[in-house]
């Protein structure tokens, strides 16, 4: 059974690694696709725009997120509008601040105000979801992204800003919340109960859609299994005195 197919959220495989986005391509579970700098360095990713346009090449018109990398809000802006000049399904990612804390919601605004989609990123309160919501009053699509797993690394359950900010947005019809830094496949449930429009899950997350609805008790004598099978291949050895 497949247990994704009749959800309402979409998924977007996140990664960087062409082979991988080639056969997420192919999976119709997988609606889009995000990456981002980190990813593409530890990818060995060397041309960014090369890379980019390979990207497009395999996914076709599906929708595509690409972040900025300059510090300087009017670089930002310069590479947005290059971005965006890629493809039609392109949303261009841009941090809610920089590193120096000077936040980006002007420039989005711009950016939107010129018909190019955003993906507006590394987002963690509520009051930078408001900060957003407030500049989208065009007919351009904006992607919010919450890093609902960062917020669970701080201990906080992050399902409310998650419910206030869908339940915020619910208004504007070309805002769509996204669930990110997503840590288990169990958020994507979670993402979808509450309403979320997307989740973007790891490409090594995806690869455990396998065990979606598998017997518990098939499952843990499984897991009994793997135990004894690498302690013997490691050779490991109790010696018992009696």
């Amino acid at each position: 059974m497949n247990y994704l197919k009749n959800m309402k959220i979409k998924i977007f495989a996140d990664g960087a690694n062409l082979d991988s986005i080639k056969e997420f391509n192919l999976n119709n579970n997988i609606s889009g696709f995000t990456t981002n700098p980190s990813l593409m360095k530890k990818a060995g990713v060397k041309d960014y725009k090369t890379f980019s346009l390979d990207v497009i090449k395999i996914i076709g018109d599906k929708p595509v997120s690409f972040e900025i990398f300059s510090d300087k809000l009017d670089e930002m802006y310069d590479q947005a509008i290059e971005i965006a000049s890629w493809g039609k399904n392109i949303y261009v990612k841009i941090p809610i601040t920089n590193s120096k804390g000077e936040k980006t919601s002007g420039l989005v605004k711009k950016l939107l105000d010129k018909s190019i989609k955003c993906n507006v990123t590394a987002i963690l309160t509520l009051e930078q979801v408001k900060e957003i919501y407030n500049i989208s009053e065009n007919n351009t699509e904006v992607i919010i992204s919450i890093f609902a797993g960062r917020i669970a690394d701080t201990g906080i359950d992050p399902n409310k800003i998650m419910i206030d900010s869908v339940n915020l947005c619910k208004s504007k019809d070309k805002i769509k919340i996204l669930w990110a830094s997503t840590r288990e496949l169990l958020n994507i449930f979670q993402a979808d109960k509450i309403g979320c429009h997307i989740v973007t899950v790891p490409n090594e997350i995806l690869k455990k859609t396998s065990f979606i609805g598998k017997n518990l008790n098939e499952l843990s004598l499984e897991t009994v299994k793997m135990f004894l099978v690498d302690a013997t291949n490691a050779g490991f050895e109790i010696k018992i005195n009696k």
